[in-house]
């Protein structure tokens, strides 16, 4: 009997540990190619929009502004990630200046509208966390997680927060942008594959 029980947990922790992608059936993932010879492998119903060369957008959700002309970097309600290229990367800090872990990313020159309310704005920006995470074999991306405010526009009050997380590949020029705590894309990341 307590063999069999032990052999039990053993193989229900075996489930545990398995990557959700390497679980799930063919049929309910699809392979997305990116630059460098980086492919993910995602769950069918994520949808991706390639906005322009270096900016790929992968909606895993709710996506309202999906066909209007706001749908960009600094729309609001649009579950998503974002997968920067070199041109993207070059102008992705505050006035357009390149990208690095340092700060946040965020082009603009203006204070942009918070994620999921575009009635409020974004505010400081802290960094909450500081790693290096792996993306697959032999790669490893400078992580970061930069904590949020959503503040009301004429009072600056914080009515809400969010949490922008960051996995930045400087030698292969890819920075990915996540503002809404994506569900599985950690995983997903950790088990990415290099042609």
């Amino acid at each position: 009997m307590i063999k069999k029980t032990i052999t039990a947990v053993v193989a229900g922790l075996a489930v545990l540990v398995t990557p959700a992608a390497a679980s799930a059936s063919a049929s309910d993932t699809k392979n997305l190619r990116l630059r460098a010879g980086l492919s993910l492998i995602i769950p069918r119903s994520w949808k991706v929009y390639k906005i322009s060369k270096d900016w790929t957008r992968v909606v895993t959700g709710s996506c309202p502004t999906v066909n209007d002309e706001v749908f960009g970097f600094r729309d609001s309600g649009c579950r998503s990630f974002w997968v920067l290229g070199p041109s993207a990367i070059e102008i992705g800090h505050e006035v357009f200046q390149a990208y690095t872990p340092d700060a946040p990313f965020y082009p603009a020159t203006d204070v942009g509208p918070c994620v999921y309310d575009a009635n409020l704005s974004v505010g400081e920006m802290k960094l909450a966390a500081k790693a290096l995470r792996q993306i697959g074999p032999g790669h490893k991306a400078y992580y970061r997680a930069w904590s949020a405010d959503c503040v009301t526009r004429n009072s600056g009050k914080v009515k809400g927060r969010f949490t922008q997380r960051e996995w930045y590949l400087p030698k292969s020029k890819i920075l990915l942008v996540d503002q809404w705590n994506t569900q599985g894309l950690s995983t997903v990341l950790k088990y990415a594959t290099w042609s």
